[in-house]
């Protein structure tokens, strides 16, 4: 539901902001402090992008079908899986080669989203659905393309810091 998105974005907010207090109080770490930040900017993007699909969604829901977005929303699960990973590695100094994998098995499912929007795109053009629903579909699907663009851009922060730290 729309209302735990928010709960969920506002705690990972609140995260992100005792993140950022906690490494001004502490420099103890093998990551650098501008690199923790830069990826809790980028982790934090996620949440709030799905938060406006739930909004958004919850205003065309009349207009649309669930089952429209079932093939993005699972590659932008997937995706989120490959963040997960990749961040639950950092603690480990992971071997680039392992991240390397991660982060290709990103490229690729954001490969395929973008063949999926590519043919939502033929379908919302070709004149033969109502202006209103192409409408809502379109603004729909960018945001879920958005969802997945925002976790291949966590993924890249995380290569780039096991890089510099490798």
């Amino acid at each position: 539901p729309p209302g735990a998105l928010s709960v969920a974005r506002r705690n990972e907010k609140r995260n992100a902001e005792t993140i950022s207090e906690e490494l001004v109080k502490v420099f103890v770490t093998a990551l650098e402090r501008e690199d923790i930040e830069a990826l809790s900017r980028a982790l934090y993007r996620i949440p709030k992008t799905v938060e406006k699909f739930g909004e958004r969604y919850e205003i065309m829901h009349h207009l649309v079908k669930a089952e429209d977005f079932a093939p993005q929303m699972a590659i932008a699960q997937e995706a989120a899986s490959v963040v997960v990973r990749m961040v639950d590695m950092l603690p480990n100094s992971p071997r680039l080669e392992d991240i390397k994998a991660e982060n290709d098995k990103m490229q690729e499912l954001e490969g395929r989203a973008d063949a999926l929007v590519l043919g939502y795109l033929k379908e919302i053009y070709s004149g033969s659905m109502e202006p209103i629903k192409a409408m809502a579909m379109r603004d729909l699907y960018d945001l879920l393309e958005k969802v997945i663009d925002r976790c291949r851009d966590a993924c890249n922060v995380t290569s780039q810091i096991v890089l510099k730290n490798s």
